[in-house]
């Protein structure tokens, strides 16, 4: 019998902790652990390394477990940061492995050797670290793994030189187990639950935690008992409440003086797994206070901005849960939700509003909407409601464009027995638009469908809402992404007139694999916030 390596004793630890599906884009440095690839392990191979990791962000999001992401040594980590940034801002559980050079050939600053590998992905990583041996490196794995899983989740970071795969393996093989999530102080709890007794206009602001805890049902129920209105935290990444529900109220906007007054009426806000808030513009400090503020979270970070909040440590779930058990069912007055827009006109130049209406009409039930189209956010607010109540949304936390492609692909591959449709905006989806290669190679079940307005149409709002004229820099046009498309082996189309749109999208939907829709918008925008 040969000896046991490093590369074989990580195999089975991999095995053991479910990571047998690796998204990656490989390199010279990674070919020891490569060699020999194992039947049972998936490679879902990406054309950039940015594009991957966005990729495999979507897959454990839309999954709720943590996943293996291969990457290339300096270089190829240096693509990726973008979206490990956003990973991180997403609280997504990925373990990215990274090829390193030799040991031997380190002290020289070889080609292709990373200066530092453990610094370079801070401070957008967890935790991150190069084994001091080649015997380590499996243990190393499983602390990163369980780093990741643990609330708040995020990324971590391995970096292993390429001799250490073929090293004898000498230490035991780590064992794993998720830890799971932890309760919040009886006391803080009790309290909670008496100022929510004692409240007459309570208000619930749930933010992408909720979903990613797995407690939208949960927050329903809280809801409901309570009879409050929920608002949607600014620029939260996941739907966390039903927004066809009777008390969803809206969407607080990233601005101090907006939230200040859609709270007004509130005597009471209690904010879960969301910071309070999150802030996009600054046009001065409110006139009016918020309500008295309770705020919820899993991470001490978030805990720490609280300001004059009452903060409580909690992951969401086992904190919702004990609520709904702690207070007493209320027949409250809650405030009136503003009335919904009308239908959107069909016309040409198709406007973002009428794209979105249809899509809302034809989505098929328990589809996974993934969104980036910055300049077009209140359109899907008005018109597409996201209803599902497990991950039935997921776009950028961290503002990064690029995501929305390769993440819809990555969530695609994790939950193939739905279907997921991807809304992107002309811009953002230049950025990966490598993934569409990934989305054909691997037969995803996803429809991109890409409204062209021909311009980075969000920087030319917020700069010129600012005071900012003649801006560069922020005209595209000319791109043909069907044609784009068509090149990696995805079936496309695109529209210019309103009349074939609905047509040409349910055609789209039947497509057992990819297609993408390249729509053509009126260039005109509209205001952010």
């Amino acid at each position: 019998m040969g000896t046991r390596t490093v590369r074989d004793a990580t195999r089975e630890l991999l095995r053991n902790l479910g990571l047998t599906t690796v998204f990656g884009n490989p390199g010279t440095t990674e070919i020891a652990f490569l060699t020999e690839w194992p039947d049972d392990f998936t490679y879902v191979l990406g054309l950039q390394e940015s594009a991957v990791v966005a990729m495999a962000d979507g897959y454990a999001q839309a999954t709720r477990r943590p996943v293996l992401v291969n990457l290339h040594s300096a270089g190829g980590v240096g693509h990726s940061l973008g979206h490990v940034f956003t990973a991180y801002r997403n609280r997504a559980p990925l373990i990215v492995l990274a090829g390193q050079q030799t040991r031997s050939l380190m002290p020289d600053e070889p080609f292709l050797g990373a200066v530092e590998a453990a610094n370079f992905p801070k401070p957008y990583v967890k935790w991150s670290i190069e084994p001091a041996r080649a015997a380590d490196v499996p243990a190393a794995i499983a602390h990163a793994y369980h780093v990741a899983t643990q609330a708040p989740q995020g990324p971590v970071f391995v970096s292993v030189p390429v001799d250490d795969w073929d090293a004898e393996a000498t230490m035991p093989l780590p064992t794993g187990h998720r830890v799971s999530g932890f309760a919040p102080d009886p006391d803080a709890l009790a309290d909670l639950a008496a100022a929510l007794d004692g409240a007459q206009r309570p208000a619930l602001v749930v933010g992408a935690s909720v979903d990613g805890d797995g407690a939208v049902p949960d927050v329903v129920a809280l809801a409901e008992k309570l009879g409050a209105g929920v608002w949607a935290a600014p620029m939260s990444s996941r739907c966390s409440f039903p927004e066809d529900h009777a008390l969803f109220l809206g969407f607080l906007q990233p601005e101090r003086r907006a939230v200040a007054e859609a709270l007004r009426e509130h005597d009471l806000v209690v904010v879960l797994g969301a910071p309070a808030f999150t802030y996009h513009v600054y046009r001065g400090e409110p006139e009016i206070p918020l309500p008295p503020l309770y705020l919820v979270s899993d991470d001490d970070q978030v805990l720490a901005r609280a300001g004059n909040g009452i903060g409580i440590r909690s992951t969401p779930k086992l904190a919702i849960r004990a609520l709904v058990e702690k207070v007493v069912p209320g027949a409250r007055q809650v405030p009136a939700r503003p009335d919904a827009p009308g239908k959107p006109v069909e016309a040409t130049p198709i406007s973002p509003d009428f794209a979105y209406s249809v899509v809302a009409d034809l989505l098929p039930d328990n589809a996974i909407v993934v969104e980036e189209t910055p300049s077009h956010r209140n359109c899907l607010h008005d018109h597409l409601p996201i209803t599902a109540t497990d991950t039935g949304f997921l776009t950028v936390a961290s503002g990064t464009l690029g995501y929305g492609l390769p993440a819809a692909v990555g969530a695609a591959l994790g939950r193939p027995d739905r279907k997921v449709v991807a809304v992107l905006g002309d811009g953002s989806s230049m950025y990966c638009v490598q993934a569409l290669w990934t989305a054909a190679r691997e037969h995803a079940p996803v429809t991109f469908v890409v409204l062209d307005n021909a311009q980075y149409a969000a920087v030319r709002i917020l700069g010129e809402s600012a005071g900012g004229t003649k801006v560069p820099g922020t005209d595209l046009g000319g791109i043909d992404f069907a044609r784009l498309a068509e090149s990696m082996g995805c079936p496309a189309r695109t529209v210019e007139q309103a009349a074939d749109l609905r047509p040409a999208l349910a055609a789209a939907l039947q497509e057992n694999g990819p297609s993408l829709l390249h729509v053509r918008v009126d260039p005109n925008p509209q205001p952010l916030y």
